[in-house]
């Protein structure tokens, strides 16, 4: 006989089966529910909501300025005028109306 040889199948389906294995972990490493582009995702959705909280937190300290100003400990009269005057709708003889 002359020296044939069989194709050699099993190292072309370990070779087949090898890179598809690592195409699909680079896959997953990359747009999986725990890759890259969703750290950077989170990254930023973080981002947005420290800067929301901050926001937050100022208007909980301003709206906290303004209970404590109209407390019966420490009377404002400038503000307690201005809240008579937008919950009755009134204005003083001295004030100009503009619509």
């Amino acid at each position: 006989m002359t020296g044939r040889r069989k194709p050699a199948f099993g190292g072309l389906i370990f070779a087949t089966i090898a890179v598809s294995l690592a195409g699909y972990f680079t896959f997953a490493a990359v747009q999986g529910d725990y890759g890259v582009f969703r750290r950077a995702e989170i990254e930023v959705e973080g981002d947005r909501l420290t800067a929301e909280l901050d926001r937050l937190n100022t208007e909980v300290a301003h709206m906290e300025n303004l209970t404590r100003r109209l407390s019966d400990d420490f009377l404002d009269l400038d503000l307690l005028d201005q809240q008579a005057r937008d919950v009755l709708g009134m204005i003083r003889s001295d004030e100009i109306v503009v619509r």
